[in-house]
């Protein structure tokens, strides 16, 4: 059996392991974040123990299998991880969210069996998946950049075809848009945009400034 000393020090470890990770996704704003994954990494912890704490319980008295109960957290954290991911038009965002999410499931299980080496090396490998590679991937691999612009503007077609001539001179594409009439003479152009480059974001955002009409713009 486990002492109480060695309970809470492996509950502890899964704060820190698991709140590392969810460091980064609360940086990037995600949904799932800080204490999203703390909980998942802690409750999947405190399976385990479960699970250890049966098998000493029931040993010798009847057939127990000390896996069984963590491993429906592996399958279990799949509904978890679906409720992070949400599709816009063509895109999808929340995948990789779901992915850490399924990562700290395992780190709560390994730590909570005493696997300690195993959940060290894995939250190391998470988090240079998670900051460095996203780095890499920004300046080797992927060349388009989808944003979300606001435009709040007058109730007049001169205004939006402005906009457009400008986003078709930095070659960015309008992939979907809303209108939101919020004023009798004003309404809100939101933009979902395709751009081959950030370089120029804040050249976008000063030139649609300027046109007559547009009272505020800004990313999302």
């Amino acid at each position: 059996m486990l002492s109480d000393r060695e309970i809470i020090f492996r509950l502890i470890l899964s704060v820190v392991l698991s709140g590392l990770i969810g460091l980064e996704r609360e940086a990037h704003g995600r949904a799932a974040g800080l204490r999203t994954h703390i909980l998942v990494c802690i409750g999947s912890c405190l399976i385990m123990f479960t699970s250890m704490h049966l098998y000493e319980v029931y040993k010798g008295l009847a057939v127990v299998d000390p896996a069984r109960i963590a491993a429906q957290v592996v399958s279990g954290i799949g509904f978890l991880g679906a409720g992070t991911i949400l599709r816009f038009r063509a895109s999808v965002r929340g995948l990789t969210t779901a992915a850490s999410l399924w990562t700290v499931a395992g780190l709560g299980l390994a730590i909570g069996s005493g696997f300690y080496k195993a959940a060290y090396f894995t939250t190391l490998l998470a988090l240079i998946a998670l900051i460095l590679l996203n780095k890499l991937e920004r300046i080797w691999l992927r060349k388009d950049w989808y944003k979300f612009i606001e435009v709040e503007t007058r109730d007049e077609l001169q205004p939006l075809e402005e906009i457009r001539k400008i986003l078709s001179f930095y070659d960015v594409e309008i992939r979907d848009f809303e209108i939101v009439r919020f004023e009798e003479d004003k309404v809100l152009l939101r933009m979902w945009l395709k751009l081959l480059t950030r370089q120029y974001d804040d050249e976008i955002l000063s030139k649609i400034a300027k046109i007559q009409g547009v009272y505020k713009v800004k990313w999302e």
